[in-house]
């Protein structure tokens, strides 16, 4: 199927010499704008008006082709203080209109000139909304971009030669290869299991006194434990969280050992730990202006997210209907259900009541932004110093007391859900 294109784009760029290609046989055509070859993997969307290069070096994104919904991307070059790891794992830009300034402030370079410096191919004047609105309907697939004299046969067999996102262990690439420790002083250790974690999570840890020491995605309960840790952080990261049962084997001998939090892709395999079940979303939730509501406080906050799979329900519905913290009986005792997503209704966020532990789904420290949720940061570290488990909620949620007059409060709950 041909998409109809954008307009030419202006400037140097206006030969269309490029094309993307869906493996459902959708085709859109644009100006290459990067560095030459093909790329293939999933291609997804974000909804963010900025943060475009916190997006590219974000490890979460490994093995896709990233589509921008915002039209301008580019506006404000790039910087070292932007990058969430220390390369690119996106594997491609897909754009309306990229452009390659760098007299902003705090520019180090033009965003067109980085990508190409740092060999990753892009593409501009694409259709995007044409596109967006094709992978709503149709779910994200595997596709790619390509410079228009490849022949879209060879194309195809190139794009259905990548392995799907659905079974896919991404951790294994994305984490590193030793034990590193940061931060220094008498705050509280957090052994983080890093399966992608970005920069800007270490960040606000350390920002707030902590210490971080990062472990390798393979690394053992033991091996987390040692030097005795304050906690253990599951960090985000790519791939399925259905293929990573060598860690959530590993969560599993650290539950109820230590305090345990879980942050995106960490929430999905913490969740997997206690015996729930995860499943593929459609498009997935990837930008800055998702809401989340607190069901503990009532707040909505606007967060920034960035996955492809969530958690099932009690009873194994996908979306959660109402707003009231419903009940999992887990491997671990019971669970409560702290936040969810007020777009599609999917599980946001477990409080545990019987083993300290938390998790959200989305990501609180929200690079570039927006900041909603940082305090969840204050949150985690306050209750590790107190003793108490860590939150994913409020004071109620973290005391297993639901809001009065909801159906938890009621005692309605559901069956655990495999």
């Amino acid at each position: 199927m041909q998409l109809a294109s954008a307009q030419e784009a202006t400037g140097p760029m206006n030969s269309r010499d490029a094309y993307v290609l869906l493996e459902d046989g959708t085709r859109l055509d644009g100006c290459a704008c990067a560095a030459k070859g093909h790329a293939v993997g999933e291609v997804v969307f974000t909804t963010g008006m900025s943060g475009y290069q916190e997006s590219m070096s974000d490890p979460s994104f490994a093995g896709q082709l990233l589509t921008f919904t915002y039209p301008h991307i580019g506006n404000y070059g790039v910087s070292a203080q932007a990058m969430e790891s220390q390369r690119v794992w996106a594997r491609a830009a897909i754009m309306r209109e990229a452009c390659d300034r760098e007299d902003a402030p705090g520019a180090e370079r033009g965003w067109l000139s980085w990508l190409t410096d740092c060999g990753i191919p892009a593409i501009t004047g694409v259709d995007t909304r044409a596109l967006v609105r094709h992978i709503r309907e149709a779910g994200s697939m595997r596709g790619g971009v390509f410079e228009a004299s490849l022949a879209p046969a060879k194309a195809m067999e190139l794009l259905q030669a990548e392995q799907p996102m659905s079974g896919r262990d991404l951790a294994r690439v994305v984490t590193p290869d030793g034990v590193s420790e940061l931060g220094d002083g008498e705050g509280p250790l957090i052994a983080v299991l890093d399966t992608g974690v970005k920069a800007s999570i270490v960040r606000n840890l350390l920002d707030r006194g902590a210490r971080v020491r990062l472990h390798p995605c393979t690394s053992s309960a033991g091996e987390l434990l040692a030097g005795d840790p304050d906690a253990v952080l599951l960090a985000n990261g790519p791939g399925d969280p259905a293929a990573l049962q060598y860690v959530v084997e590993t969560v599993r001998q650290l539950l109820g050992v230590k305090p345990v939090w879980g942050i995106c892709l960490g929430h999905q395999m913490l969740c997997r730990a206690l015996g729930l079940s995860t499943f593929k979303l459609p498009f997935g939730h990837r930008g800055a202006n998702h809401p989340v509501k607190d069901l503990a406080t009532g707040r909505v906050e606007i967060t920034s997210q960035n996955h492809g799979f969530a958690v099932l329900g009690p009873g194994g519905e996908q979306r959660i209907e109402h707003d009231e913290p419903v009940r999992w009986e887990t491997d671990f005792g019971a669970a409560l259900l702290s936040h969810v997503n007020l777009y599609d209704r999917t599980v946001e966020g477990l409080q545990l009541l019987d083993v300290p532990g938390a998790s959200v789904q989305y990501h609180p420290e929200a690079g570039p932004g927006p900041h909603d949720s940082t305090h969840l940061f204050d949150r985690f570290l306050t209750s590790i110093q107190a003793g108490q488990p860590p939150a994913g909620s409020s004071e109620a949620i973290q005391a297993g007391q639901p809001p009065a007059g909801s159906s938890e409060a009621k005692g309605v709950s559901g069956a655990q859900a495999r």
